[in-house]
């Protein structure tokens, strides 16, 4: 997360990852002596930044990364050109430093690595050369320069063994390699030779018979992921989640202050409008307004939410905690921020329009506009989760918004939606339908207007009003509604959990199926 400190983003994840049965004060010393391994203790109060926000160097974040997955001293590490974005005396460095984690407790490291310097190059007890898709050579680091002398190919002197074997094998550029016997061959021609050497090679057939020999031995499995109990998941998570929101200006802070904005508009155009027979229309287009389009804006927090789907994505596929805990810690940290979205400028739009001024009737006001600027969360996370690319997101999720607004009861009336699609199912769907009854309901019922309807009663009660105006469903209270809203909001992120779920089992399939050749 680019908002956390290096002390920050590897103190909670040794939190996420470590067991709980190592306290707190092991945990950060854990998490600190990983950060000097890695010499980044110079930077250990500096935020990780981003693309807008300047923060540690691109080789600076590639130790985080390092940092964040040797902390459980893992049996088995995979890493992806470690020394990327460094220098040769700190890709030295670091590598030095992962050897030597490797060798004091017997650990495997499986590394890609970029252009290595000799001394780097060294540090490898073996060698793996690959060269479209064929083995060109497996074995001892050491004896790879034998090996590919014995076979025409010696290394130059002063030349960086390393740089040698990729510039004999690399086929991108098909140059001509020249001999030990000053002839010259393809690049083809060379890795052919190379790869049919190595298969008829004592190296190859002790290699073969290792692996069947490993293949015989029972072991039980290797420990994978966080070692963290749920509920000690969803606590780290939540803290994490919550401080990333209060750093972060675009997640919440601009989005309250453009509620701000609004909400005194709101408050100005509609101020003071009365309790006469007009004052019904723009009641009901007020209460619609914060029902429909405040509600809208929640999906400016969309970019936010691509950002935490991508960071949930890479420690997920590292095991660092599950689906269930990333909900829930989502969920939890977004609370605090929400009420306050709600609160301030609900109070801002509904003290100056005149608006029923028990503080039941403003209570109930904040929570049910808090219940919809949730569920409006849980929607965009949800598309977040299908569509994570921000633009088409953001597209897909202010189209669901619009039709279900359309839909929800006020710019077409209930009994004038067209039967077979838009009232059934879609009017029932839209969360609109609950929100607005909702608003109605707190607002209409207890109030009298003079009737200006010739031939009609001197005053109409508002029960009356949302009867025959609005068309509300008068069967149950306007808690209901609050409570159908906090059903869907429980939905919404119950489906975002299968969501991930399902693409979890569905992606790894969908590769399987395109990379089978076709006919």
């Amino acid at each position: 997360m680019t908002t956390l400190t290096v002390r920050e983003a590897v103190y909670y994840s040794a939190q996420l990852q470590l067991p709980d049965s190592m306290s707190r004060s092991e945990k950060k010393e854990r998490a600190e002596m990983t950060i000097r391994e890695m010499g980044l203790q110079g930077s250990m109060d500096t935020r990780i930044g981003g693309s807008n926000v300047k923060g540690l160097s691109g080789g600076q974040m590639r130790r985080v990364s390092i940092c964040i997955e040797i902390l459980t001293r893992p049996k088995l590490l995979f890493l992806d050109e470690p020394t990327s974005g460094l220098d040769s005396a700190a890709s030295f460095h670091v590598m030095s430093r992962i050897v030597k984690i490797a060798r004091q407790d017997g650990r495997t490291v499986v590394a890609s690595i970029h252009q290595p310097s000799s001394e780097v190059f060294e540090l490898f007890s073996n060698l793996c050369l690959l060269s479209t898709g064929m083995t060109v050579y497996f074995g001892l680091a050491s004896m790879a320069e034998k090996f590919f002398a014995s076979n025409g190919f010696p290394c130059p002197t002063l030349r960086n063994p390393s740089d040698h074997y990729l510039r004999t094998i690399n086929k991108d550029f098909d140059s001509d390699i020249e001999q030990g016997s000053r002839t010259t061959t393809s690049t083809e021609e060379a890795i052919n030779i190379l790869v049919n050497s190595y298969k008829s090679s004592e190296t190859y057939h002790q290699l073969q018979q290792l692996v069947s020999k490993i293949c015989q031995q029972k072991g039980g499995t290797l420990e994978k992921g966080s070692q963290a109990s749920f509920i000690t998941q969803c606590q780290v998570l939540t803290r994490r989640s919550f401080v990333n929101m209060y750093r972060d200006l675009g997640y919440y802070w601009l989005r309250l202050a453009i509620y701000i904005a609004l909400c005194l508009c709101v408050g100005t155009i509609f101020h003071d409008i009365g309790s006469n027979y007009g004052s019904i229309q723009a009641r009901g287009s007020m209460l619609m307004f914060v029902a429909a389009f405040l509600t809208f804006m929640a999906i400016g927090g969309f970019p936010s939410f691509v950002e935490d789907m991508k960071i949930f994505g890479r420690e997920r596929l590292n095991g660092h905690y599950g689906v269930g805990a990333f909900v829930m810690g989502n969920t939890f940290s977004s609370i605090p921020y929400l009420l306050l979205i709600s609160i301030v400028p609900g109070a801002i739009a509904y003290f100056p329009v005149g608006l029923q001024k028990s503080f039941e009737h403003f209570a109930y006001f904040v929570l049910l506009l808090f219940v919809c600027t949730m569920l409006v969360e849980s929607l965009m996370m949800m598309v977040a989760s299908i569509v994570p690319d921000f633009l088409m997101g953001i597209i897909t999720g202010a189209g669901i918004q619009g039709v279900m607004m359309l839909n929800g009861g006020f710019f077409r009336l209930p009994d004038d939606l067209p039967k077979p699609f838009w009232r059934y199912p879609m009017y029932h769907i839209a969360f609109h339908k609950y929100a607005n009854q909702g608003f109605y309901k707190n607002e209409f019922e207890g109030l009298t207007f003079p009737n200006n309807q010739a031939g009609g009663p001197p005053t109409i009660t508002g029960e009356e009003i949302l009867r025959s105006i609005w068309q509300v469903e008068m069967g149950y209270s306007k808690w209901i509604d609050i409570v159908i809203l906090l059903g869907m909001v429980v939905l919404y992120r119950l489906m975002f959990w299968g969501i991930i779920k399902s693409v979890e089992k569905v992606k790894p399939l969908i590769k399987v199926l395109a990379a089978l050749p076709h006919k």
